[in-house]
């Protein structure tokens, strides 16, 4: 996700200085802006819509990308509130999550990831109070809890055993590589995580290994190689519809937190 300010307006006024008159698959500022407008009207009245992030960050990326679509809703018309998530509160009295000046959040915009959530000091309060859009519970967040789901590398497991040889899927694994090891070669992959730490690759004829952490063992599928440049795609949907492309390169196989941001045009 911290590849949403490149994705959007940098590389956008990037090809408008370097190729005018190019075009670009490029729409995400646009679509933000009006998904914004569209949920306006189910969000929980009663307090601004908080825009968090954990000031552990040390990078800043986290920072950015809030404070971009912080600005993309009030763009949108929206009312917003900048919080870290270690200054949101609890009071017991009311039985709320409050901020600084203990004002009810009523809803909040997280860039935190649900597997912290849940296991934070304040855990139970956050599932107890957890407004889903139907009227219970006093705090929405946004992503919603159900994503925790779509971030579990184990899905990746699942859905090859529910639909093996699909053409869109690679032999994926929970209790080890099995015969990857010796025919395609694997890549083992903790199940939560993001850009790419953790992940190990292991070539066709290597021993198979099974690591003490949970992880997802998934046939070898190496990036195509540019002059020693590997390349990814990233492709962004905003409120169901396809609204950009990222593009990553790194020197080696795993796309991780050094990988270049490479921006595109179409001409």
């Amino acid at each position: 996700p911290t590849s949403l300010v490149e994705a959007a307006s940098p590389q956008w006024f990037w090809m408008e200085e370097r190729f005018p008159g190019a075009d670009q698959w490029n729409s995400l500022h646009e679509r933000l802006v009006d998904a914004w407008r569209e949920q306006a009207r189910l969000l929980p009245p009663g307090s601004p819509l908080y825009f968090a992030h954990s000031s552990a960050d040390e990078l800043g990326e986290d920072l950015m990308t809030v404070a971009y679509l912080k600005e993309t809703a009030e763009q949108a018309g929206l009312d917003t509130g900048w919080i870290s998530m270690e200054e949101i509160g609890w009071d017991r009295l009311s039985g709320r999550f409050v901020d600084q000046r203990l004002r009810f959040i009523r809803s909040c915009f997280k860039l935190y990831p649900w597997e912290w959530l849940t296991t934070d000091r304040f855990a139970d309060h956050v599932l107890d109070t957890l407004d889903n859009g139907g009227g219970t519970g006093t705090t929405l967040w946004i992503e919603p809890a159900w994503k925790m789901l779509l971030s579990n590398k184990a899905l990746l497991a699942v859905l090859w055993e529910l639909h093996p040889g699909h053409p869109n899927l690679l032999p994926s694994y929970l209790d080890g590589p099995r015969d990857l090891a010796t025919t395609t070669g694997y890549v083992a992959k903790p199940l939560l995580g993001r850009e790419g730490a953790g992940v190990t690759v292991h070539a066709p004829g290597t021993a198979p290994v099974v690591r003490d952490e949970p992880c997802c063992y998934q046939q070898l599928a190496p990036l195509p190689d540019f002059d020693g440049n590997h390349v990814v795609l990233g492709t962004w949907v905003v409120d169901g519809a396809s609204a950009g492309l990222g593009i990553r390169e790194s020197s080696g196989l795993i796309t991780d937190e050094y990988a270049r941001f490479l921006p595109h045009v179409i001409l």
